[in-house]
């Protein structure tokens, strides 16, 4: 099965290519919108709304099976959707709500599948609970300087420099940084055996 995944993030690449996929990057460039009112709806939503971009984009040109991987990930606190800091002053605030505080990280996935004629969508999400330690503001000041948080949907990545503010994880770690792997591994296999 050929897999195409329709997203640019560089960590999603990582976390594939570890897990052995071979694949191809075709990121979506669809407005994101989504009519969802819970993070698990919005980013079903969104997961699909990139899937079917790449896979209307990709359909006509593919001579074998494939299967197109779409995916998004939202930071939620106190039902409030965090999503990537538009500058350094909106990191500051959405690091320091999340201080000393717990709060999800949802991952939607999408996957769309050709399997001679027929065609499969399977979509799914993935919630992990991140709790982090109290941190200063110089503390989070000194990590916004360094650029890190400022493409990361909540101003964190969990496997950078902030992982020393992270106390606990409840649930699966690589869904924090973009992906459900083992989810998603799982999902490939049932879609490949239908």
């Amino acid at each position: 099965m050929k897999y195409i995944l329709a997203s640019a993030s560089p960590r999603r690449r990582e976390l594939l290519s570890q897990a052995g996929f071979s694949f191809e990057v075709c990121p979506s460039d669809a407005e994101e919108k989504s009519g969802g009112s819970s993070p698990a709806e919005i980013v079903e939503d969104l997961a699909a709304l990139k899937a079917r971009d790449i896979f209307e984009k990709c359909q006509a040109s593919q001579t074998e099976d494939f299967t197109v991987i779409g995916a998004d990930t939202v930071v939620a606190y106190n039902g409030e959707i965090l999503g990537k800091p538009a500058d350094e002053e909106e990191a500051l605030d959405m690091l320091s709500m999340l201080a000393d505080r717990t709060h999800q990280v949802y991952t939607g996935v999408c996957l769309i599948a050709v399997k001679g004629k027929k065609k499969y969508m399977r979509t799914f999400h993935e919630c992990t609970l991140v709790t982090f330690y109290p941190v200063t503001r110089g503390e989070l000041l000194s990590y916004i300087r360094t650029g890190d948080p400022l493409d990361k949907a909540g101003a964190y990545g969990i496997q950078g420099p902030f992982a020393v503010h992270v106390k606990e994880i409840r649930g699966d770690y690589n869904n924090v940084v973009g992906l459900p792997i083992a989810r998603l591994y799982h999902e490939l296999r049932e879609l490949e055996a239908l």
